[in-house]
């Protein structure tokens, strides 16, 4: 039997999503759990492998067992062995042909940067931090809008990315703020190692004066990493989203970091 399962985590206390043999993982601390609850070992696949300090509102994982349990067994089960940092949310039998990672047509995240003279405290790790004043969001979300379609982001794309293709189609891309936060979202079939954060980096040159809104196009169209800016910090990022067929009957959530209206 194969089961479809959505949870939350922060990520400020884990090396990111996937399993390490000498660091915390919240691929682990679910494997854990989950195996609790089968009573027999339990190996999950995620729709995305978020990286150390990222935050998930919306992931999705799958997993096979031979348990049969009624979902409140798998949820309540599961988060009373799970850390307070990690919430199963929903549970669901799938089709064998189901994958977390390759049914998924879409993903989406949110960077949350806040730009101020004092940074915060209690949200230290739940938000990336500029000091300043203010950035120019009107040439941000300019520049924002320059990512959608289909490009070659090897620009933003780190060095020890693994994909076979630096090939992504942006569907969704915009930059607004909200009271102190300036947030970032972006939607895409496949996202590259720390492409949304190398992409952030270069909107914050830009809405510093920097550089121009054309420059966006000029980085995409180099195809090269070192020409573009620095990697904006993990904690800011969420992933927020994931989209699969409709013959899947995957529940459709979009949840934003609870901060955010």
């Amino acid at each position: 039997m194969r089961l479809a399962l959505s949870l939350e985590y922060d990520g400020s206390q884990y090396w990111g999503w996937q399993r390490q043999s000498t660091a915390s993982s919240v691929q682990a601390a679910v494997e854990h759990a989950l195996s609790r609850v089968a009573a027999e070992p339990i190996r999950v696949f995620c729709a995305g492998r978020t990286d150390r300090g990222v935050h998930a509102t919306t992931q999705v994982i799958h997993f096979d067992t031979n348990s049969v349990r009624v979902a409140r067994a798998w949820i309540v089960g599961g988060n009373s062995y799970l850390p307070k940092d990690i919430r199963l949310h929903w549970v669901q039998e799938v089709p064998a042909d189901f994958h977390a990672r390759f049914s998924a047509f879409s993903r989406r995240y949110c960077y949350v940067l806040q730009v101020s003279p004092i940074s915060p405290a209690i949200l230290a790790p739940y938000v990336s931090w500029r000091y300043g004043d203010d950035l120019d969001i009107d040439v941000m979300a300019q520049a924002a809008t320059l990512l959608l379609g289909q490009h070659d982001f090897s620009s933003f794309r780190a060095s020890e990315c693994q994909a076979k293709t630096p090939i992504r189609t942006v569907s969704t891309c915009s930059l607004y703020k909200q009271d102190k936060f300036f947030v970032f979202e972006i939607e895409a079939d496949g996202f590259l190692h720390h492409m949304v954060r190398n992409i952030m980096g270069v909107l914050i040159e830009i809405g510093l004066g920097k550089q121009p809104v054309s420059w966006m196009s000029e980085v995409l169209t180099a195809c090269d990493r070192r020409v573009a800016a620095m990697t904006a910090p993990a904690n800011g990022l969420y992933l927020t989203h994931i989209g699969y067929p409709q013959r899947f009957a995957i529940p459709v959530v979009l949840r934003k970091p609870v901060f955010l209206k």
